[in-house]
């Protein structure tokens, strides 16, 4: 709808790697992945008009605040119960494989809650909420933090960051930089 470029992290991250993320995993540790997260969010964040997607864990790194932090960041609070349908039998994530799926991401999101709430715009998705439609939510609360900001007669070349919360869930949503005329 915006007519932005789209980048995934873990995609990228697989790429640059030449390794999938359960092999980052198991080879190197989740330290190794998380350094590689920050270094493909610094390279992408560079880019203007575009939409990165990032997985939930992202902001467990101070670092990866300095560059969310240049816009708008929206968490996209998505329902356990819904996580869990979405995500059984995936086994592409390292931190939900061979577990005990739901007590895995209470206990995530515990561990993350306070991070996920330094978000700028919370988003509920609604069981059985289409794509799209959390799609016009998500562009209507960018829409209205921009007119917050636009009322302080500031140019505003700003990011917004979409994440899921808990891990990542398949959400498609993202993070990018826009100018906020494109919102008018």
């Amino acid at each position: 709808q915006l007519d932005y470029r789209f980048f995934d992290t873990d995609t990228l991250i697989e790429t640059v790697a030449r390794q999938s993320i359960a092999e980052i995993f198991d080879r190197d540790g989740e330290e190794t992945f998380r350094q590689i997260e920050s270094q493909v969010l610094a390279e992408v964040s560079a880019y203007r008009r575009c939409a990165i997607a990032t997985g939930g864990g992202i902001i467990l790194k101070r670092m990866n605040w300095s560059y969310l932090r240049h816009g708008i960041i929206v968490w996209l609070d998505v329902p356990i119960d819904q996580l869990c349908d979405r995500l059984q039998g995936d086994t592409t994530r390292p931190l939900l494989s061979n577990t005990d799926l739901k007590a895995k991401l209470d206990r995530l999101f515990e561990e993350r809650h306070d991070l996920y709430h330094q978000a700028d715009v919370h988003l509920i998705v609604e069981l059985g909420e289409l794509p799209e439609e959390t799609v016009k939510k998500a562009i209507e609360a960018i829409t209205q933090r921009l007119k917050i900001d636009e009322k302080e007669r500031h140019f505003i070349n700003c990011y917004f960051t979409f994440f899921c919360g808990y891990m990542g869930a398949n959400c498609n949503v993202s993070m990018g930089r826009c100018d906020w005329r494109q919102w008018q």
